[in-house]
């Protein structure tokens, strides 16, 4: 049921004891002495704890090994047994973090009572901590273009090693599932992982939710860094992190440890750190508002992960994975997706990305129709698009062109959406548009289009020249 350690100078209360919780079916181990009570935490973390607190012929006394426990194990239940009880010492004990405090010579119902409390707290804590190691966030990587591939052999190749990497890319690209990926297929896996939202935790705040804190009266409270003690530690939106902060979280990064707020001791952790941004984090260090020390010891690997522009191919899949998805966890009819709005969601612009893709397919399926596949006119218009009667709505700066200039920039911004949606593939392209692949060619260079190596794909743009 679960191994108590139970420390008493009196051998025959110790025994007792033992024997009470023996005959109720949990194991136990004794300790006469605080060097015996430690060596024994030290072999292993017990479930729980009773601790007397006089201890004869010992270097520690019950609070100095509470203290220490606490500190250490916060997630140990110990009850303090004493037969020289008093309020003063029930109040010192409690202040330390006993999870409660019975005076000898001691009622065995009553401590059968507290024992069996403080067990269930600490199982409800264990399976707290198993929650956040195994969360239901997603860690599943779809894709097939050039893009993606590359970015899955960058992230593969970091998995199996600890080295610190940097994850950047547009908002809602899936940085937070491209961590989780790595540590879902890291040596880490079975310990926690913890994401730290930089943005949204109050700067006055933010030392006390990473590091913890230590009162008087509230005992030890565990930071993030302690919960994510022997696994991995995710800071999203790094750049928000506050200046006075970032220098802390150096001195972590250099030695793996720090104190916490209010306290005096050192508390050892060993976590994996990964980090994102989609900010100019060069820029912020010319600002000074970013530390270049704490850049560099962060940027160990670079991993760029590309926003749905670098990588069109993928949009249809990943709209039938958010389809599924959103079936599965709201009940939403599962529709399949017609090649037309397929094709159309490739031409959209999706400044959101990945998460803006899903926040679509999410409206298309509560408000569509509830049988036969998802249509292109179910899809939201964008600037330019077919109106109702099959005409094409013109954007207003398109409306004030000449008709050269007009159909210029109509066929430029056409054959860049064209040629990326099928991942900078001129063949593929020329098939779609009607073109011959040399009258293709010729047309692009006309236009001042090009394509280059983006993220390990092919990628249209205009030329700088011709931009102007």
């Amino acid at each position: 049921m679960g191994d108590i350690l139970i420390t008493d100078d009196e051998r025959d209360i110790r025994e007792l004891i033992s024997d009470i919780l023996t005959d109720e079916g949990f194991s136990t181990r004794l300790a006469g002495t605080s060097d015996e009570c430690m060596s024994q935490i030290e072999k292993e973390t017990p479930s729980l704890m009773i601790l007397d607190i006089w201890l004869k012929d010992s270097r520690m006394d019950g609070i100095d090994i509470l203290k220490q426990v606490k500190r250490d194990h916060p997630e140990v239940p110990v009850v303090i047994i004493s037969g020289h009880g008093n309020v003063e010492i029930a109040v010192a004990a409690i202040k330390q973090g006993a999870y409660d405090f019975i005076e000898k010579p001691f009622n065995i119902d009553q401590l059968m009572v507290v024992i069996r409390r403080a067990m269930e707290t600490s199982r409800l804590r264990r399976e707290n901590i198993d929650l956040k190691r195994t969360d239901a966030a997603p860690t599943e990587m779809l894709g097939e273009s050039a893009a993606f591939r590359t970015l899955i052999s960058q992230l593969d190749k970091v998995t199996k090693s600890n080295g610190r990497v940097m994850l950047t890319g547009e908002g809602g690209s899936g940085k937070e599932t491209a961590a989780r990926y790595i540590h879902v297929n890291s040596d880490r896996v079975d310990m926690p992982f913890v994401s730290v939202n930089c943005a949204s935790i109050e700067p006055e705040r933010m030392e006390e939710v990473l590091f913890g804190r230590e009162t008087e009266g509230r005992g030890v409270e565990r930071g993030l860094l302690e919960e994510a003690d022997g696994g991995v530690i995710y800071f999203d939106g790094v750049a928000d992190m506050p200046l006075g902060t970032q220098s802390k979280l150096l001195r972590v990064l250099v030695d793996q440890k720090f104190q916490r707020v209010g306290g005096v001791d050192k508390v050892q952790v060993d976590v994996r750190v990964i980090s994102s941004t989609n900010k100019d984090l060069t820029a912020a260090i010319e600002a000074e508002t970013f530390r270049q020390e704490l850049y560099h010891r962060l940027n160990v690997v670079p991993i760029h992960v590309p926003s749905l522009e670098e990588r069109r191919e993928d949009i249809p899949l990943l709209a039938g994975h958010f389809i599924d998805e959103l079936n599965a966890s709201q009940g939403l009819t599962a529709r399949a997706l017609s090649d037309e709005a397929g094709a159309l969601l490739q031409t959209m612009q999706w400044p959101g990305n990945a998460r803006q893709l899903k926040n679509v397919m999410e409206r298309v399926l509560i408000l569509g129709d509830a049988t036969g596949p998802i249509e292109a006119k179910e899809l939201p218009s964008q600037s330019d698009g077919p109106a109702d009667d099959g005409r094409v709505l013109l954007s207003g700066s398109l409306a004030t062109l000449p008709l050269r200039e007009a159909r210029e920039l109509f066929e430029r911004e056409y054959l860049l959406t064209q040629i990326n949606r099928f991942g900078g593939n001129i063949s593929r392209t020329a098939s779609f548009v009607g073109m011959e692949r040399s009258a293709l060619h010729r047309k692009l260079k006309t236009l001042g289009v090009v394509t280059s190596n983006k993220a390990g794909a092919r990628v249209a743009h205009v030329e700088d020249d011709a931009e102007g």
